[in-house]
């Protein structure tokens, strides 16, 4: 089994990652063992986007965003600044009106979301992001939907990762905590061995401890190689863990960085950060 229990190994007869830091990177080589280059440009991009919802006006204004295997980006910003529009551009949910999508170097900016699942991405939205009247157990089961191989050790890494889901198993996941229901969503999107995982919001209406807990789970899937990118309300404590952040203003990029540039950016403080 891959050292990366979650990530998408189809097509690939040797797609074994080595587990890595959220800051590390992989290289790949041929059978000779010469290095291969890899795609150009970041593993998942979303570059140059403009758009909006239907005909309405445009959010969206040239915004790129980024993530690389194995890291944590993050893009936070004051409410109404396009956060979640541009999450859901990347996945396909509006139409662009200009700018494009690639993931692992292939553009994808035509396909539908659930093309875009197929092609690996998995994605949590802030709500409705459970079957409430389905036990923790099928709600994990209906994320592995597109596979056709045995998932059961994939449910296993996911207990693993998620010890509370396994205790609750066989009930109902309308009556977990809102914690818990997260984990619950973070795991069935897991299920689907995706190459990248988008998280709106994670932390949402959970207490700090939650989200200490949550934030460290996100820590242990990047560090399995699979980058995530997530969108995120809490935007220092986000910070703290992202190996790169957007700063989002009127759906434009208003600051770029590492989180620790953002972090120590004094007008980031001032204007997102509470000083």
């Amino acid at each position: 089994m891959s050292d990366n229990p979650y990530q998408d190994t189809r097509g690939n007869k040797d797609a074994s990652i080595a587990k890595q830091g959220a800051r590390g990177t992989s290289e790949g080589g041929d059978r000779e063992g010469r290095a291969t280059p890899a795609p150009s440009g970041p593993f998942l991009i979303g570059e140059n986007m403009t758009g909006g919802y239907g005909k309405g006006p445009d959010i969206l204004h040239g915004c790129t965003i980024a993530v690389e295997k194995g890291e944590i980006a993050v893009i936070v910003g004051p409410n109404g600044a396009g956060k979640s529009t541009a999450m859901k551009a990347v996945f396909g949910m509006l139409n662009l009106r200009g700018g494009s999508v690639r993931l692992d170097g292939e553009d994808i900016t035509a396909l539908s979301p659930q093309d875009r699942v197929v092609k690996g991405m998995g994605f949590v939205p802030q709500n409705n992001n459970i079957f409430t009247s389905l036990t923790v157990e099928e709600n994990l089961e209906m994320g592995a939907f597109i596979r056709r191989d045995d998932f059961r050790d994939t449910m296993t890494q996911i207990y693993d990762l998620f010890p509370i889901l396994k205790e609750k198993r066989f009930q109902a996941a309308g009556e977990l905590s809102g914690g818990q229901r997260q984990q619950v969503a973070v795991g069935r999107a897991l299920m689907t061995q995706p190459k990248v995982l988008m998280l709106d919001e994670p932390t949402a209406g959970v207490s700090p401890i939650v989200m200490d807990e949550l934030f460290d789970r996100i820590i242990e899937v990047a560090r399995t190689g699979i980058p995530i990118l997530m969108v995120e309300q809490n935007a220092r404590q986000a910070l703290e863990i992202a190996d790169h952040g957007y700063v989002l203003v009127q759906g434009s990029n208003g600051h770029t960085g590492t989180g620790k540039e953002l972090l120590a950016n004094p007008e980031v403080r001032a204007s997102f950060l509470g000083g």
